[in-house]
């Protein structure tokens, strides 16, 4: 089955509405229609940006697709300061980032918030980008394998193996999150192997058609070659989709 890769920039906290309208057109002048038949394109800014970039998306009917980074499983009520399915749904948004590493450790998401994000997702019509990732110390105690297995597991519970299919997977080491330091490209494509190989056994035929990225300190000098591995079929990118001119060089890997 073919998969078309996704390549998806995460400005996590940074850039202000009027910075997205600006990174949105510049990312947009640098990508031939060409780019868009191999690559699907997403941008998550922040909540307060989100409106800004859709409308330049829109207005210029442009192909980039717009993400969220996070999401509250509450379709409403009285829980201050979140964000409902639907909010995002109705600015037209297409992912939403789930379980990153940095919502796991900082603000104490577990397997089950995380789950319980990632249904309230599919059922608002949007795609989850659902982030698993070891830490430095689990990796070297031998443990990577199982403990991404245990958060792919457990963060697809109870959804159904056709809905699993289109979804998409973010193998993230957390050791490789804005350090600088990358997975080799083998040992990458071993782990998003492993991620597909966990959807196999619980979802059955549904691990040819899942989406499995690799996100790390990704950037252009090492897209390519993470790229040229069979399970790897895009790219989750923090601090190099900031600047529009490195992110489509990573968009654009193949040049």
């Amino acid at each position: 089955m073919t998969r078309k890769n996704l390549i998806a920039g995460n400005w996590k906290m940074n850039a202000t509405h009027l910075d997205a309208i600006q990174m949105v057109q510049k990312l947009s002048y640098r990508l031939d229609p060409d780019d868009y038949e191999r690559v699907e394109v997403v941008v998550c800014p922040p909540f307060t940006a989100l409106r800004s970039a859709q409308t330049v998306i829109e207005t210029d009917h442009l192909r980039i697709r717009l993400g969220a980074q996070n999401v509250d499983w509450h379709e409403s009520g009285a829980f201050t300061g979140e964000v409902s399915p639907v909010m995002l749904q109705k600015l037209s948004v297409s992912y939403v980032i789930v379980g990153h590493s940095e919502r796991r450790q900082l603000f104490g998401e577990t397997d089950e918030v995380v789950n319980k994000k990632l249904k309230a997702v599919i059922e608002s019509g949007m795609t989850p980008i659902l982030c698993v990732g070891e830490t430095e110390e689990q990796r070297d105690a031998g443990d990577a394998e199982s403990v991404v297995g245990a958060q792919v597991r457990a963060s697809l519970a109870g959804v159904d193996p056709e809905t699993i299919g289109r979804l998409v997977i973010a193998y993230e080491p957390i050791w490789a999150i804005g350090t600088g330091r990358t997975a080799s490209a083998d040992d990458a494509g071993d782990m998003c192997g492993h991620v597909r190989s966990t959807v196999g056994d619980i979802a059955g035929g549904a691990y040819e058609s899942v989406r499995v990225l690799y996100g790390g300190s990704v950037n252009p000098g090492n897209i390519a070659g993470l790229m040229a591995k069979r399970d790897i079929d895009g790219g989750l990118v923090g601090g190099a989709s900031l600047d529009p001119d490195t992110f489509a060089s990573v968009i654009r890997y193949w040049v």
